[in-house]
C-alpha cells in the first residue's frame, strides 16, 4: 500500500471540494457546508403586493391584494419630504411618505471603496434599494386605507440631531379613520432602535387594523462583495418553531421558499456579510410571517400582527426592535433570542462558536485582531502538538525509509502482493505507522474549516488593522506578500517531507503551493495571515522533529 498516493490523493479531493463548494455558491447554488432548516411551503399562490394584508383580525394571512397602479401613482403624487437625522452610530434619512428609514450610514464602519466615508447599509435611489418600513392595514376585503407605507406622515418632533442619550424622532399621519404617532427613539452607543406606534380611532365606528413591518431590498450583492468566495445575502425569519431560515432571492422567484407562516414568537431580517437589518415584534402575539416579490421587483420578507378591535376614541400602543447595523454576536443576542445566529457557522456552529469566543478573550488582551489570529493559531498549533508530532516523526520516519522503498520497487517489480508484504515487514520493523502522516490531518480538517467560517464572518476583522501594509483583515493584502510568504513557506514545508517516488505524484505535489497560493490571492488577509503562521509553525515543529530523529539514529549507529 502506498499511503503517500492515499494523502496527496485526500488533499487534491479537499482542495477541489473547496473549490467546487466555493463556485456552486457563487453561481446561487446552496452551500454543499450547510442548508438552511424548512418547515411549511409557502403558498405558490399567493400574489405579491407591496404592502401586506390580514384577513381577520384573528387570523393573520398572506397578502390578499397586489399594488394597483393607482395605489403606486398615488405614492408617486402625494407630497414627501425627506428627512435627516444624525445619532452618536447613524447619519440617517427618513421618507415623511410612510415614515420609511430610506438611507443608513453607520459612522464607524468604513465604506469598502473609500475609507474616508461612512458605509452605508440602507439606500434608495436609481442604484440601490433597501429601505425599512412599517404600517397599518385592513383586513382583506375592507376597502379602508389605514396609514401605510404609502400615505404622508409628517414630523413632529424638532431635534434630529442627538445631544443626550436618546433622540426621538415622531411622525403623525391620519387615514381612513385612523391616526398613527409613530416614534423611533435610537440610544447612544447601539445600532438598535426602539419603535412605538400609537393607533388611535378617530372614526364613530369600530376598526380592526392590523401592523406590519416590512424590509425590502433588491437582489443586486452589497458593496464590497467578492468573486472569489461566497457569502449569503437574502432574507430570513426566526421562530421557535423554525428556528434560523435563509432564503436566497431564486428561492422567492421561483416560489419555492419554505418558512413558518404564523407564530407567537421570532423576528425578521435581511442580511449580508457583515451587517443585518432586523425587525424584532413583541413576543406572545400572533403574527403572519410572509415572504414575497413586490411588483416592482424588490424583495420583501414582513410581519403581519392583528391588533383587535378598536371602539371609537380607542387607542392601542404597539412596541417593537429595530437593529440596522453590525453582526455584533453579543449585541444581537441581547436584543432577541436567536438574533445572534444571523452570523451563521451551519454545521460548524458547535466548533465555531467556543473558537470566537476564544479569539474575543484572546482580543481583550493584545488589542489588535491581526495578533489575536496569530496567537489563536499557536494555541491550536499547541492543541494539537500531539497529533502534530506523530504525523511529523511519521513523514521523518518515511523519509529515511524512502531509498530502501524505492529498492524494494526494483526488486519486486510488478509484484504488488510480495511488495506490499515486504513494506509492511519494514514499517513493522522501524515501527512506522504508514497512517501517522494521514490520520492528524483528517482530524484538523474541521478546525481549519471552522476557522475559515469564523474569520469570514467576524465583522470585527471589517477594517481591522494588523501591521504595516495590512489596514484591513477583511479584505485582500493589497501588495500580495502574505500570499507569496504562504506560498514559498509550503515548498519549503513540502521540501521536509519525504518525496513521492512517482514522478507524477512529485509534480502533482510541486503545484499544490500554486493551487492554494491562486486560491488565497484575494481572500481575506486574516485567513490568509492564519495560513502563514500555520505553515511556519509546522516548519519549526518538522525541522525540530526530524533532527531529533536523525540524530538519535547517528547515535545508535555510533553505539
Amino acid at each position: 500500500m502506498d499511503i503517500r498516493r492515499t494523502i496527496l490523493w485526500m488533499i487534491f479531493v479537499f482542495s477541489a471540494f473547496m473549490l467546487w463548494n466555493n463556485w456552486q455558491t457563487y453561481n446561487g447554488h446552496p452551500s454543499l457546508l450547510g442548508e438552511q432548516p424548512t418547515v411549511a411551503q409557502q403558498d405558490s399562490t399567493a400574489p405579491a403586493s407591496a404592502t401586506p394584508q390580514a384577513d381577520t383580525p384573528s387570523a393573520p394571512s398572506v397578502p390578499g391584494a397586489a399594488t394597483t397602479p393607482a395605489q403606486a401613482q398615488a405614492a408617486t403624487s402625494a407630497p414627501s419630504e425627506i428627512i435627516d437625522v444624525e445619532t452618536d452610530e447613524f447619519r440617517l434619512q427618513f421618507d415623511t411618505m410612510g415614515a420609511q428609514l430610506v438611507h443608513a450610514e453607520l459612522r464607524k464602519h468604513r465604506d469598502t471603496a473609500d475609507d474616508t466615508k461612512a458605509a452605508v447599509l440602507l439606500e434608495n435611489n436609481n442604484t440601490s434599494r433597501y429601505t425599512v418600513q412599517s404600517g397599518i392595514v385592513a383586513p382583506a376585503g375592507q376597502k379602508k386605507s389605514y396609514p401605510d407605507q404609502y400615505k404622508p406622515f409628517k414630523l413632529v418632533s424638532t431635534e434630529k440631531t442627538m445631544t443626550g442619550d436618546t433622540l426621538p424622532v415622531v411622525f403623525e399621519s391620519e387615514s381612513g379613520g385612523l391616526k398613527v404617532t409613530r416614534t423611533y427613539t435610537f440610544n447612544k452607543g447601539t445600532y438598535r432602535v426602539d419603535v412605538q406606534d400609537v393607533i388611535t380611532n378617530t372614526s364613530e365606528e369600530p376598526q380592526q387594523p392590523s401592523q406590519y413591518l416590512q424590509i425590502t431590498r433588491d437582489s443586486k450583492d452589497p458593496p464590497g462583495a467578492s468573486s472569489f468566495y461566497h457569502t449569503f445575502t437574502g432574507p430570513a425569519i426566526y421562530t421557535e418553531q423554525g428556528r434560523f431560515q435563509k432564503f436566497s432571492f431564486s428561492d422567492i422567484d421561483k416560489n419555492s421558499a419554505e418558512y413558518v407562516k404564523q407564530s407567537k414568537d421570532g423576528w425578521i431580517a435581511m442580511i449580508e456579510h457583515y451587517f443585518v437589518t432586523a425587525w424584532v415584534p413583541p413576543e406572545g402575539k400572533d403574527r403572519l410571517y410572509n415572504l414575497r416579490k413586490t411588483p416592482e421587483g424588490l424583495y420583501a420578507v414582513s410581519t403581519v400582527e392583528p391588533l383587535g378591535t378598536l371602539e371609537p376614541g380607542a387607542s392601542i400602543t404597539t412596541k417593537s426592535e429595530l437593529w440596522v447595523g453590525p453582526q455584533d454576536q453579543d449585541a444581537l443576542a441581547a436584543v432577541a433570542p436567536g438574533l445572534d445566529v444571523v452570523v451563521d457557522y451551519g454545521w460548524l456552529t458547535i466548533i465555531a462558536k467556543p473558537m470566537f469566543a476564544v479569539m474575543q478573550w484572546i482580543h481583550s488582551i493584545v488589542g489588535n485582531w491581526g495578533w489575536t489570529i496569530v496567537l489563536l493559531t499557536v494555541l491550536i498549533k499547541l492543541i494539537f502538538f500531539p497529533l502534530s508530532a506523530a504525523s511529523y516523526k511519521s513523514m521523518a520516519k518515511m523519509k529515511n525509509v524512502a531509498p530502501r522503498m524505492q529498492a524494494m520497487k526494483e526488486k519486486f517489480g510488478d509484484d504488488r502482493q510480495a511488495l506490499n508484504a515486504a513494506m509492511m515487514e519494514m514499517y513493522r520493523k522501524e515501527k512506522i505507522n504508514p497512517l501517522g502522516g494521514c490520520l492528524p490531518i483528517l482530524v484538523q480538517i474541521p478546525v481549519f474549516l471552522t476557522l475559515y467560517r469564523v474569520l469570514l464572518a467576524s465583522v470585527e476583522m471589517r477594517g481591522a488593522p494588523w501591521i504595516g501594509w495590512i489596514h484591513d483583515l477583511s479584505v485582500h493584502d493589497p501588495y500580495f506578500i502574505l500570499p507569496i510568504f504562504m506560498m514559498g513557506s509550503m515548498f519549503l514545508q513540502m521540501r521536509l517531507n519525504p518525496k513521492p517516488p512517482d514522478p507524477m505524484q512529485a509534480k502533482i505535489m510541486m503545484f499544490m503551493p500554486l493551487v492554494f497560493g491562486a486560491m488565497m490571492f484575494m481572500f481575506p488577509a486574516g485567513l490568509v495571515l492564519y495560513w502563514c503562521v500555520n505553515n511556519v509553525l509546522s516548519i519549526g515543529q518538522q525541522w525540530f522533529i526530524t533532527r531529533n530523529l536523525n540524530k538519535a539514529a547517528n547515535d545508535a549507529k555510533i553505539g
